[in-house]
């Protein structure tokens, strides 16, 4: 997994996913999010713990959390398998272990191919964002930022990071927001309105953020006129951040409108993708205050 001949050339719209089983369900995980995969270690029991997380184990000096995939999953009576698996994940400026039943392999696909998940069983505590069909089998994509964010709701986006920056003027400058997840569209939404931006316009993807960036285009040919900045999400069914930076960067029109890249992950080992199609700026979820500043830096 430390193979960097792994990693995608940044902007093809196209990602591979770590293929894992729980309990005889198959489910996917970016691979860019995994460090490696390992065979289980000795677990160290904590106190009061999370009901999700099964203890701590040593992994090379470091002290890391492991979650029971089981549990957060919500299957019952079951017990892991002989092929168990360690997947060590780094996102969201922190690193853990998922306890899975095996790791079977690797599959590179479009993000168009990613289905968004129907209503009728996407309930509120459902952390799938996606289903993959490929050739007779279904793989889940699940949403791993909100496995965490239910163990430690600490580690989500904080309005109250905003308020510290002090009383903020209203600005009519308009932002285009690119972000699948309805929870954290919502939580953008109140924390780009504390911080003074109310001319939002979002989308749950980046082909309906390019598609109406276009349909402007064709009533004002200064797109900078009618918005004045693009901020994104990378991991989105359809397009995703990296594709639609590039596609505004390369685009005669588009490419003066500042982009800014806001992601789990950015980290040190994957911030050459962004800069690789442009991106004005790259901000690690969840640090929301930081791209407050940068947004006033782009556009005040």
């Amino acid at each position: 997994m430390e193979q960097k001949g792994i990693l995608l050339e940044s902007g093809t719209n196209e990602l591979e996913i770590v293929e894992f089983e729980v309990a005889n369900n198959k489910f996917g995980i970016n691979v860019i999010k995994v460090k490696e995969i390992i065979q289980p270690l000795p677990v160290t029991f904590i106190p009061h713990a999370h009901p999700h997380v099964e203890g701590i184990v040593q992994l090379r000096g470091e002290v890391l959390p492991v979650v029971d995939m089981l549990k957060v999953l919500g299957i019952p009576n079951a017990t892991y398998s002989e092929q168990q698996k360690y997947i060590v994940a780094e996102f969201n400026q922190q690193k853990v272990v998922f306890h899975v039943d095996n790791v079977t392999q690797i599959h590179r696909i479009s993000w168009n191919q990613i289905e968004k998940p129907s209503d009728m069983y996407q309930g509120g505590a459902n952390q799938v964002i996606g289903v993959i069909k490929i050739n007779e089998t279904m793989i889940l994509l699940l949403d791993f930022e909100k496995i965490m964010l239910d163990i430690n709701p600490e580690s989500g986006i904080n309005v109250d990071s905003v308020k510290k920056l002090g009383k903020r003027e209203r600005s009519e400058k308009k932002i285009v927001i690119a972000e699948d997840s309805p929870l954290l569209r919502k939580l953008l939404n109140d924390t780009f309105v504390e911080a003074g931006y109310v001319n939002l316009e979002f989308f749950e993807n980046g082909k309906d953020a390019y598609d109406y960036l276009e349909h402007l285009l064709s009533t004002e040919e200064d797109i900078t006129k009618k918005v004045q900045l693009v901020v994104t999400d990378i991991e989105m069914p359809q397009m995703d951040g990296h594709h639609l930076t590039k596609k505004i960067k390369t685009h005669p029109e588009f490419r003066k409108l500042p982009v800014v890249i806001f992601s789990s992950l950015i980290t040190d080992d994957l911030r050459h993708k962004g800069e690789q199609v442009g991106a004005d700026d790259q901000i690690s979820k969840p640090e929301i205050a930081d791209l407050i500043l940068k947004i006033d830096e782009l556009i005040l």
